[in-house]
């Protein structure tokens, strides 16, 4: 599989961890449906760890809980199919998952062809448990190479959590995403970690592999699994942005049988989804605002010759940015200039003496999509 813009959808773990089962799944399938969040572009429904009975099967296979998932995994799959959705499961290169279940090491050929009898479209792969004297490039290169000859066609993200230079070697493995980051937590000091984590690898993600920033916590408010502190609205828009510029899988986290409004208009703000799902996929680029890293500029040249650029301020002050357009590919006597809107507020800005200006409050983002016109 060649994926060409980041995937979409929602996943168990932020929420729930290990408290899953098949009615849970498909509420969240519709919900998903009844919200518009799959209209908006979220396809992938992914159960993580904690899916299986804690032993293999005679035979050596993977089994499903059942008192979790009492009808097995085919029928979620043709559950989530008939709705028009997509499947995604849980496992990991070691002897065992991260919340210790059997994990795909030695195993690899015969579980990609249990999730494909199943009808599984997505897999996320962690990486607890790994035998010391394997490296990660071998066993994910196996993973790669059995679901590409399962007989299906598997998203395949990986999630070593960018631990032993995975930026390096995940580019061989057939990896659709690279997490390339440790796990997302509900607190702002994680989000700000995440996106400074960027800063030197993003070239290493793009088209085909995604660099992978962790699950969204958007509309979490301190509940869940990873629930901790929660954040702020502000907060919340920021992250989004951030994965959207970023090019990062967008992966639900919250419990989206119960989001309120504030939550649904930022998980579906179309302007911000279509920088995320731009087709183009050129890489964005990051500068720091007077080389402070609390105040990165995120810059992305989009397919129809718009740019996306985003502000965040990340420091626990306003901000008052001004950023060059010749920064931004327009030399002063172009005979151009940028105008455009904020995608939150739909404000409307435009370049003054060669300067894009704005006051960001702390905490918080301004987003633009510019596009040149003649200047007078």
């Amino acid at each position: 599989m060649v994926k060409n813009t980041p995937p979409m959808g929602w996943n168990t773990w932020n929420t729930f961890a290990k408290d899953i089962n098949e009615e849970l799944i498909l509420q969240s399938a519709d919900a998903l449906i009844a919200t518009g969040l799959k209209d908006a572009g979220y396809q992938y429904v992914v159960i993580d760890d904690c899916w299986a009975l804690r032993e293999r099967g005679k035979d050596g296979k993977l089994v499903p809980d059942p008192e979790k998932f009492p009808h097995g995994m085919k029928y979620v799959a043709d559950e989530l199919h008939r709705r028009g959705l997509k499947f995604g499961m849980y496992s990991c290169c070691g002897a065992m998952t991260c919340a210790e279940y059997p994990g795909s090491l030695n195993r690899e050929y015969q579980d990609a062809k249990t999730f494909a009898r199943w009808g599984v479209d997505f897999l996320k792969y962690d990486y607890c448990f790994k035998p010391a004297g394997l490296e990660g490039k071998t066993l994910y290169r196996r993973m790669g190479l059995a679901l590409a000859n399962c007989g299906r066609d598997i998203l395949f993200s990986g999630c070593s959590w960018g631990a032993d230079n995975t930026h390096e070697w995940i580019g061989t493995t057939g990896a659709n995403a690279w997490r390339s980051t440790p796990d997302i937590f509900d607190t702002f000091d994680s989000v700000k970690d995440l996106i400074k984590r960027q800063y030197n690898i993003l070239p290493y993600g793009g088209v085909g592999c995604f660099n992978d920033m962790d699950m969204l916590i958007v509309g979490m408010h301190g509940r869940g699994n990873v629930g901790l502190k929660g954040c702020t609205d502000d907060e919340y828009r920021l992250h989004f942005a951030a994965w959207c510029l970023l090019a990062s899988p967008l992966m639900i986290g919250c419990d989206i049988r119960d989001m309120d409004e504030t939550t649904r208009s930022v998980l579906m703000n179309r302007d911000l989804i279509a920088i995320s799902q731009d087709a183009r996929g050129n890489r964005p680029y990051i500068t720091r605002f007077f080389d402070c890293d609390d105040l990165p500029i995120v810059v992305r040249a989009l397919g129809n010759g718009d740019i996306a650029l985003g502000l965040f301020n990340m420091t626990d002050g306003d901000a008052n940015f001004w950023v060059p357009v010749d920064d931004l590919g327009v030399p002063e006597f172009s005979g151009k200039r940028l105008r455009g809107k904020e995608l939150y507020t739909g404000r409307e800005i435009a370049s003054q003496n060669a300067l894009l200006r704005d006051k960001v409050p702390p905490h918080a983002c301004a987003v633009y999509r510019l596009h040149l016109v003649d200047a007078k």
